[in-house]
């Protein structure tokens, strides 16, 4: 289980309905009206997103992801906001499966760098923006960590190897993770994973490769690099380096650090390091910021370090406050202390008169806020559009940039050169969703337990009277939440004449900390009486068909479908995508454990508690048809709890499948099964096959 959201709002281009209905006129034959996408048109889907201003404020970089049927490959494009056509930047050999990404204007506007793969390594490029190829930035670190220099190192040593002392190992390429431009424009910051030496490739080709776990010595280090110079010097700052900011001015980097080797999955552990570029070797480490600090940002003046951190109160890993830390009086301050709405985990943008905006969620919408240093309540920054996907800002803020959606809108690209002034839309490439039909979800609420509970219905237009068959939906997390966003998915469900429930129950982003820690050590009780008590809700108000229900979740709602299977049999079917099944195997299995531990506890400690909430014991009471799918490289939530599952409902002569897909980690699979370019081909494709086809057989009339 982890805090996985679902795609809420990914895609942009083209016009709903009712404007083709403005543009043609009232006369609209069959054929002009859009339809809802087939599951092969959501294999031709572009995602926009990344955007980033020039230092003009005129021009804007975004990266548009070719569409699954096409590779997945991202590319740069640029966007005028003057009215210029939108041109594609950079463009991707077959070699490289990923494309380009990380696009940064240099400060003069004349050229942008990105990172690509067009070899072994991720490397640097920089591009003229008036035309011309990219061209590669020479980037080569000395490797800090040699294993194969140890004494004990394998293959043993012959009597006349070099002793370790006096190994030697040249300058050597390495993959860059992250990297950050001065705003002088004569030096990068960057990070970058320890190359692997030649000698421990020897190592490796020799089979002397033995992992020592979580006593791994390498790790991701920052560096700057001289552009006039092309020279590297490397930091001190220690490893691993996760985040990393320049100084307006400059003179100072504020890097977040967290300790190597999964340190964190015993607890949060970060530190927050100041260092002046002229002296790599002489960080200073910020002793008075909490331990989970995240998305440091600078204020103009420099003088005040904004930054996210856990909430002060309990709630689950991932619900954030604002802080800012005044660096003059080293003093930290709680800005956003219980707020009734949620932060997202992306750095605030810093004003000149010492407000900063956030992104938010908050109920079914996700906007932006701003926040000021003086304690006073935060406004909202008034946009078209009901979920904000990015914001950006160029360095003097003299203009603005939004990606956004709304439910039945695409999502679109805003620009305003003042945050109080109205924005307005660009034209953008072409994403595939022109000739799309897509729906508006109703905003609906329900009381339950006492709690008002919220959620997103939609509902074919073309049912009449008849009532149709439902399906319910839960996202990941737990903390996660549902926002009216554009929705490629639940297009495609409504193609299928089927009405579509999304819910957020408690313990859901969006609605501040109390309500995101009320399912606390209850996984499977509260949670999932707000889901059905929304169902009794939609049978009340809707024509819905209350002996036609489906259900279907991921990853935390892949959970909550497991406990729906073994709960009740009002639905007819029921599909389960990663989910977790039994809480102690997870929790000694997943890849991180820390977040599951803020719910029930270390298992060994509270052994009932971890089964109460473990689907699988309730397998004896499951009677419902089952549908597992599941990536098997997954490391959230691994292979072997829908194994678990698998094997008990089959015991339990529960009509069940498992369809497992290689190569397929956690996000990846969700992705490819909502409609998210992806580079595997066929997964979603096939995913959404095989849950339409299950859940269409189990509504058929029993003959």
């Amino acid at each position: 289980m982890r805090n996985v959201h679902l795609p809420r709002s990914v895609w942009s281009g083209g016009c709903g309905l009712a404007l083709a209905l403005a543009v043609f006129g009232g006369r609209v034959s069959a054929a002009d009206v859009p339809e809802f996408p087939s599951n092969e048109a959501l294999r031709h889907l572009k995602r926009m997103g990344d955007p980033e201003l020039a230092p003009g404020g005129t021009e804007i970089l975004i990266r548009v992801v070719d569409g699954t049927a096409d590779g997945g490959r991202g590319h740069l494009w640029q966007v005028s906001t003057t009215g210029a056509a939108p041109r594609q930047l950079t463009f991707s050999p077959d070699a490289d499966k990923a494309g380009e990404d990380s696009g940064q204007w240099m400060p003069d506007g004349q050229s942008i760098l990105f990172l690509a793969r067009r070899g072994e390594h991720k490397s640097l490029f920089t591009l003229p923006t008036t035309g011309g190829e990219a061209r590669t930035v020479d980037i080569k670190v000395h490797p800090q960590v040699d294993t194969s220099t140890r004494e004990d190192a394998l293959p043993p040593r012959g009597p006349d190897a070099v002793p370790a002392a006096q190994d030697a190992t040249e300058d050597l390429p390495v993959d860059i993770i992250a990297y950050r431009i001065s705003p002088d424009g004569r030096t990068i910051a960057f990070t970058a994973k320890d190359p692997e030496t030649p000698g421990e490739k020897k190592q490796i080709e020799r089979r002397a490769d033995a992992k020592w776990i979580d006593h791994d010595e390498h790790g991701s280090r920052l560096y700057l690099l001289d552009l006039a110079a092309g020279k590297v010097v490397p930091t001190t700052i220690p490893i691993d380096v996760r985040e990393f900011a320049w100084s307006p001015d400059g003179l100072q980097l504020a890097a977040v650090t967290a300790p190597p080797n999964r340190a964190e999955d015993l607890g949060p552990n970060r530190s927050v390091w100041l260092m002046d570029p002229m002296h790599p070797d002489h960080p200073r480490r910020l002793a008075s910021l909490p331990a989970t600090v995240e998305s440091p940002a600078w204020s103009v003046d420099g003088g005040v370090l904004w930054f996210l951190a856990q909430a002060a109160r309990d709630a689950p890993p991932g619900v954030l406050d604002l802080y800012r830390y005044d660096l003059r009086m080293s003093s930290v301050r709680n800005v956003s202390h219980d707020q009734p709405w949620s932060l997202r985990s992306v750095p605030p943008i810093a004003l000149a008169d010492h407000s900063v905006v956030v992104l938010t969620e908050q109920g079914l919408e996700m906007p932006a806020m701003r926040y000021t240093d003086d304690d006073a309540q935060p406004s909202a920054v008034r946009l078209p559009m009901a979920v904000i996907d990015a914001a950006v800002s160029n360095a003097r803020r003299s203009a603005w940039v939004f990606v956004g959606s709304s439910g039945g809108r695409p999502p679109e690209l805003y620009f305003s050169t003042d945050l109080k002034a109205a924005a307005h839309r660009l034209a953008i490439p072409s994403l595939g969703t022109e000739t799309l039909r897509s729906a508006v979800p109703k905003h609906i609420e329900w009381k339950s337990g006492g709690r008002s509970i919220q959620g997103l219905l939609y509902l074919p237009s073309e049912s009449g009277t008849a009532a149709v068959p439902l399906l319910v939906e839960v996202h990941g997390g737990p903390l996660g939440q549902y926002a009216d966003g554009y929705d490629a998915f639940a297009d495609f469900i409504l193609g299928r004449g089927w009405a579509l429930l999304k819910t957020n129950p408690r313990g859901s982003s969006g609605r501040g900390a109390e309500f995101a820690a009320a399912n606390k050590n209850d996984l499977g009780g509260g949670d999932y009486r707000d889901i059905m008590t929304g169902v009794d809700y939609v049978i009340r108000t809707e024509s819905v068909d209350p002996h036609r229900m489906a259900l279907l979740g991921y990853s935390y709602g892949g959970e909550m479908a497991a406990f729906a299977e073994v709960k009740t049999t009002r639905f007819k079917a029921i599909v389960s995508g990663a989910p977790v099944t039994d809480q102690y195997s997870e929790y000694g299995t997943e890849d991180d454990s820390w977040y599951d531990r803020w719910y029930f506890g270390r298992p060994w400690e509270h052994a009932a508690d971890a089964w109460r909430q473990s689907p699988l014991a309730g397998a004896a009471r499951a009677r419902t048809p089952f549908l597992l799918l599941q990536g098997d490289g997954d490391d959230d939530d691994p292979l072997g709890q829908s194994e678990e599952m698998y094997r008990a409902l089959r015991q339990m002569n529960v009509p069940v499948d498992l369809i497992v897909y290689p190569r397929d980690n956690h996000v990846p699979l969700s992705n490819a099964i909502h409609g998210v370019p992806v580079p595997e081909p066929w997964h979603g494709f096939d995913a959404r096959r095989r849950i339409v086809e299950f859940i269409g057989k189990a509504f058929e009339p029993a003959r």
